[in-house]
């Protein structure tokens, strides 16, 4: 069972920067892959970026490539999500996520956090 608790969300203007944090709980934390996914009210849940159990492989959506990075730190049990020159479209409900394998597919994740906003004004 892994509990997770993201942090880090709020307001900044575009271009700006801003981290969120995603602590988790649960002794099997480091051998779980994560993701961080995005949703806007209405729209599907959409991945932005994932990250393999060592970290030794870090994927992101086309959309954020560039200027999100994602790290953990299996010692502290967190996972982050660095984000700079954001834009109005980054505007979202930030989700971490742990499953078996890093995807692309929410359905692929078997825990979540309760999600952290993000606010880009132009």
């Amino acid at each position: 069972q892994v509990h997770l608790v993201e942090s880090g969300g709020g307001l900044v203007q575009a271009g700006g920067s801003l981290g969120l944090s995603c602590a988790a709980s649960g002794r099997t934390f480091s051998i779980h892959d994560m993701g961080w996914f995005r949703q806007v009210q209405g729209k599907e849940r959409e991945f932005v970026a994932g990250i393999t159990w060592n970290g030794a492989g870090t994927y992101y959506a086309d959309s954020v490539k560039g200027r999100f990075t994602i790290s953990r730190d299996n010692a502290k049990n967190t996972v982050t999500l660095e984000m700079n020159g954001l834009k109005p479209e980054d505007t979202a409900v930030y989700y971490c996520a742990a499953g078996s394998y890093t995807s692309e597919d929410s359905n692929d994740y078997i825990y979540w956090g309760q999600g952290t906003l993000v606010t880009v004004s132009s």
